[in-house]
């Protein structure tokens, strides 16, 4: 010690250094710093790869704790995450671009394709085939869901329906297929697994998908705050989705396994072989594609057309690609 200041020897110092790296503070943030994140996902299919992150474990091993925030619905998460009750949430691209006009939320990745899954359903005992035949029926759907503003917005016009014409029965898309046995209402706009379950049972007849109209993607959207806040959680968080691109791809057992099991524990009973059908209509591809913007612009002007947002967004401010291909470095 010399005027009060200690010197260290080279061995000492090198020491000291190596137990500062250990313990995460020499230049590595430790696992202890990241933020919790609060994780809205949907009870539908969409939802599922999200549920299969939070009970992967994957989160855990890199340091990040998590809370649920289960809804029936992804605009119901939108709409949370625009309150900034939660923190991360799954949408198709009609509620991220609602919530981003309403709440400023961003894309910080594109989780998968759901077009297949959206499908409109109707009572086999009705013989329905086409669109244009719902003309006076009685039609469940999930108002302001993804689903349901496509099914107004984009297909009915093109069947040569107006709204009207039609009675619409709002409803949660997990009660429909209840609906639909007790013949409360005649067809359904819903996802997988029920549409699933509806033909499966005997109950309903599939008569379109959405893909013939929109491939449906479903983003992980996350509120401003949360990423200004927290980058360093961002980039941690999407090396796990990461990982859950690898397990959907290399180990689809495992997955099916745990997803089976929420929908069976919430008391359907579907068969496994249904369950598989439902879920191979999911393409699940966590990442950034380059090419998301001529679809979003065209989900957009129908939105602005149909006065649900104030304006086209910038893109520039609504994608964040800067942050998968950090996770990606």
């Amino acid at each position: 010690m010399r005027n009060g200041r200690v010197d260290l020897t080279r061995r000492q110092y090198l020491a000291a250094g190596a137990g500062l790296v250990a313990a995460g503070l020499g230049g590595v943030r430790p696992a202890f710093a990241l933020e919790t994140v609060r994780q809205g996902f949907q009870t539908n299919i969409w939802g599922m790869p999200t549920y299969y992150l939070l009970k992967s474990g994957l989160l855990e091993k890199r340091g990040i704790k998590f809370e649920e925030f289960a809804v029936p619905s992804g605009n119901l998460t939108m709409q949370q995450m625009v309150a900034r009750q939660v923190d991360m949430g799954t949408y198709a691209a009609q509620s991220f671009i609602i919530g981003h006009d309403k709440g400023g939320l961003v894309a910080i990745a594109q989780i998968e394709y759901v077009g297949k899954t959206a499908q409109i359903v109707t009572r086999k005992d009705l013989n329905l085939t086409k669109v244009s035949e719902l003309k006076g029926l009685k039609v469940a759907n999930q108002t302001g869901s993804s689903v349901g503003n496509v099914f107004m917005d984009v297909i009915i016009p093109g069947a040569g329906l107006k709204k009207g014409d039609f009675q619409e029965v709002r409803m949660d898309v997990n009660n429909m297929v209840s609906a639909m046995a007790a013949k409360t209402v005649d067809a359904m706009v819903n996802v997988e697994p029920y549409n699933e379950i509806a033909v499966a049972e005997g109950i309903g007849t599939s008569i379109m998908d959405f893909s013939q109209v929109d491939r449906m993607p479903v983003f992980m959207a996350a509120t401003p705050d949360f990423v200004d806040k927290s980058p360093d959680t961002v980039v941690a968080y999407l090396k796990c989705w990461q990982q859950v691109a690898r397990d959907f791809k290399d180990n689809p057992g495992k997955v099916t396994d745990v997803i089976y099991a929420f929908f069976t524990s919430k008391g359907y009973t579907l068969s496994r072989d249904t369950f598989a059908k439902a879920l191979a209509r999911v393409q699940v591809d966590p990442g950034f594609p380059t090419d998301l913007v001529p679809g979003l612009q065209r989900d957009a002007e129908v939105l602005l057309r149909e006065k649900k947002i104030s304006a086209i967004p910038d893109w520039k401010k609504a994608l964040r690609p800067d942050l998968w291909a950090k996770a990606s470095a």
